[in-house]
């Protein structure tokens, strides 16, 4: 069944230009086009589509607070589709808080190449949404971190441990239920989140201001400290290296693997091959097959792995991939991944590890 789509946005440009890519799809249409927040608020009612894309900017009332009223009276699936810039990207991060299953920034003068490879996106967005399992938003409150047993002796036995997380559509939300749960002295966290280069440092920081490990941005070549959580930069794939006897970050511009740059697989590669069964794999929500194949590697060399289950994923397919080919130790539901995660460092050292800070 072909997948409605409502677009609503102030620009003419912007509606025809994304009607013309929506109606090339076989699988999708659109059933209708909005200039306001009120237009769109009325269609929803009558057209009933499947899917909302929603721009931020627009007169008599804005983006989010649309969103945030629909996601309280009639939760559906919402693309925030606006001319995001690095200056404003915490609205994206905002819009993803109240609900909105994907954002995407709108294009510019681009090549025809570019322009296609646009479309692709936009497409295969509203395809994630279609498929999402969308709740009314829970509020972002600091959850209390998981409570350890001595938490001292924790931290010892954790010492040289390497957790990896992996996320796609759902997962802003997904790593923020787990990083306001690890307790500070949790090892070096490394994260991939499929998201353009524009929003990911201020989603870093807004992670950061919530969580009690430091969150920022991977920078090339940088050691990696416990107590801290790293996420890879838009641009670049992030990579653990192992140097003597400590990990560092490593970034590369090198082609998109699985169509994306960052991927989750090239992560969960090069932590199986630097630390072995030193590491954790954590794979959350998103769509595709992005890091089953790496968590297959991190089983293969020792490492314990886990991934969210299907009734707390937004999407319900990186995880699932993983699980059909074998990749996964444990399926936990995501409010006890955390707990799982914390569980398993302080009763199973994982043998012959790295001792950080040497």
């Amino acid at each position: 069944m072909s997948i409605k789509v409502l677009i609503c946005d102030d620009s003419a440009a912007s509606r025809l230009l994304l009607r013309r890519v929506i109606d090339a799809q076989p699988d999708m249409t659109v059933v209708g086009v909005a200039a306001d927040a009120l237009i769109a608020r009325e269609m929803i009612k009558t057209l009933e589509p499947d899917v909302l894309t929603l721009d931020v900017e627009m007169p008599h009332m804005d983006g989010l607070d649309f969103l945030a009223r629909l996601m309280r009276l009639r939760p559906m699936p919402v693309v925030m589709i606006s001319a995001f810039t690095g200056e404003d990207s915490d609205v994206s991060i905002r819009a993803l808080e109240l609900g909105a299953v994907d954002v995407l920034g709108k294009p510019d003068a681009r090549s025809p190449g570019a322009l296609a490879a646009y479309a692709a996106e936009v497409c295969d967005k509203i395809r994630a949404a279609r498929a999402a399992h969308v709740h009314r938003p829970r509020r972002a409150d600091v959850a209390a971190p998981v409570a350890t047993a001595g938490a001292a002796a924790s931290a010892r036995a954790a010492q040289g441990r390497i957790v990896c997380i992996g996320a796609s559509t759902g997962g802003t939300e997904a790593i923020r239920e787990v990083l306001v749960r690890l307790p500070p002295h949790c090892p070096p966290v490394l994260i991939v989140q499929h998201m353009p280069e524009m929003f990911t440092g201020a989603f870093a920081k807004r992670l950061d201001s919530l969580s009690q490990l430091r969150v920022k941005e991977a920078e090339h070549g940088e050691r990696v400290e416990p107590g801290c959580a790293y996420l890879a930069p838009g641009h670049s794939h992030l990579l653990l290296k192992r140097h003597g006897l400590a990990y560092h970050c490593e970034l590369s511009g090198a082609d998109p693997v699985n169509r994306h740059r960052p991927s989750v697989d090239v992560l969960f590669h090069s932590a199986a091959e630097q630390a072995g069964r030193a590491a954790l794999g954590v794979l959350l929500t998103g769509m595709g097959k992005d890091g089953a194949q790496g968590l297959l590697a991190m089983q293969r060399s020792g490492a314990w792995t886990i991934a969210q289950d299907q009734a707390s994923c937004v999407v319900y397919g990186m995880p699932r991939e993983a699980a059909a080919i074998g990749a996964v130790s444990e399926v936990s539901p995501l409010t006890e991944v955390a707990q799982r995660i914390m569980g398993r460092l302080a009763g199973n050292t994982g043998g012959a590890v790295l001792k950080q800070g040497v």
